[in-house]
């Protein structure tokens, strides 16, 4: 078994202050002996577009990055950014996952393919991501000491089609991190990952941004860690925190042998480019 550790934070439009607040959270867990931490979407930045422009940074070059393959390997850690604005070549921002090896390698990245563009009951009320940010065109399985990370952000995870194509490339964790509002995240939140841990036997780790943010966004929290048969081994609720749990994968061996439900399926899952 191996301890994971995923992050609930409170980000704000300056990263000096969020990268303070993260590496106190840190190094907390990696005395707790988590070997793989979980941090949300937009951890390091959580502003406008404005904001996402001026700190975006190019692939595996930037100070931002710099700083938190640093942290990774002064702590001994795998560590998981949930989402950073990344510029591409093109000129055009995505919001990518950044997966750090132990010793602060960048071993994968993820860019966000599902662009929240919709209509919430809050004080923010429209939602446009696309108006920001590129959406991605892969899916990534990355292969880890803890076995391989199906990755996936936020959005994601109402794209049940997404995470069977993610179990189909050898997914055994699936990851998702968050801001998920107030509002969906009442509504769907667990369901949705719960769902998206069942239909697929793998752990699902879900590191959520929570409370009250810039431009009136409010986030709902909840990070969790589910097994492969639904349940939840450990969530935090409200505010910032942070959680750990023990990842067992004999009990994805098991629960797959006894129902194998990829075995099953009558219909062929579409296979997007693994990147690892």
């Amino acid at each position: 078994m191996n301890k994971v550790g995923v992050v609930q934070m409170n980000s704000g439009r300056d990263p000096e202050v969020n990268v303070a607040k993260l590496k106190k959270k840190l190094k907390g867990l990696q005395l707790q002996g988590a070997r793989l931490v979980i941090t949300p979407e937009n951890a390091l930045i959580f502003g406008s577009t404005d904001d996402y422009q001026q700190h975006a940074e190019a692939l595996g070059d930037g100070p931002l990055q710099s700083t938190v393959a640093q942290m990774a390997e002064r702590l001994g850690i795998w560590l998981l950014i949930g989402s950073f604005p990344i510029r591409q070549q093109s000129g055009a921002m995505t919001s990518t996952a950044l997966l750090y090896d132990d010793k602060g390698q960048l071993v994968a990245h993820y860019n966000k393919l599902h662009m929240f563009d919709v209509e919430i009951e809050d004080k923010h009320h429209s939602y446009r991501e696309s108006d920001t940010f590129q959406a991605g065109d892969e899916t990534v399985v990355a292969d880890t000491p803890f076995g391989r990370l199906g990755l996936s952000i936020c959005y994601d995870v109402r794209f049940p089609q997404l995470y069977s194509a993610l179990r189909a490339n050898g997914a055994d964790i699936i990851i998702v991190p968050a801001a998920f509002t107030r509002v969906t995240g009442q509504a769907h939140w667990d369901v949705l990952l719960r769902a998206r841990a069942i239909e697929n036997q793998c752990w699902l780790i879900a590191a959520a941004q929570s409370g009250e943010h810039f431009d009136g966004r409010e986030t709902w929290g909840h990070s969790m860690i589910i097994d492969p048969w639904g349940q939840v081994v450990a969530c935090q609720a409200q505010g910032t925190g942070v959680l750990t749990a023990d990842i067992d994968l004999k009990l994805s061996h098991t629960i797959r042998t006894n129902m194998p439900v990829m075995q099953h399926a009558r219909f062929a899952v579409h296979q997007r480019n693994d990147k690892s």
